[in-house]
């Protein structure tokens, strides 16, 4: 079972990739979001089931790693974009912009970001912090879509 965690959790090999992990993490689910362009109700159903999957996921992996939010972690950054661009309009700008914003705030950690890592422990923190760098993003996309 722990095996079958780490997959998921690390997406296969993209956790491994030696540099930016978190940033390939992303831009799977850039490839996937633009690939698939899911209708809403689609999109809220692969969060739906993604989220819970990635804190179940990512807890059982950080224990079978023996690292505390392991880099090699990436399932936080995939449904980090997703939560991005959720509610955004689909169009290649949009993406691109989601994916940048989103890499931005996930490294930075505005406050409260890098709290939520040390308030919340296992999978829930591991998954709480990049939530909450995406809905920054999302925020900053969806100001820009109202005031444009």
């Amino acid at each position: 079972m722990n095996t079958v965690c780490k997959y998921i959790a690390t997406l296969g090999f993209i956790g491994y990739i030696p540099f930016a992990p978190g940033t390939f993490g992303t831009f799977a689910a850039f490839l996937f979001y633009v690939l698939i362009r899911p209708s809403v109700t689609l999109h809220i159903f692969v969060l739906s089931v993604i989220i819970p999957l990635g804190i179940l996921t990512s807890h059982r992996a950080e224990h079978a790693l023996n690292q505390k939010d392991s880099r090699h972690i990436v399932i936080d950054e995939f449904c980090g974009f997703l939560l991005a661009v959720l509610f955004i309009p689909f169009s290649m700008h949009y993406a691109v912009s989601a994916f940048f914003l989103f890499r931005v705030f996930d490294i930075l950690k505005p406050f409260p970001i890098k709290r939520l890592e040390s308030f919340f422990r296992g999978g829930v923190g591991i998954m709480a912090d990049d939530a909450l760098a995406a809905l920054y993003a999302n925020a900053v996309l969806q100001t820009w879509k109202m005031l444009f």
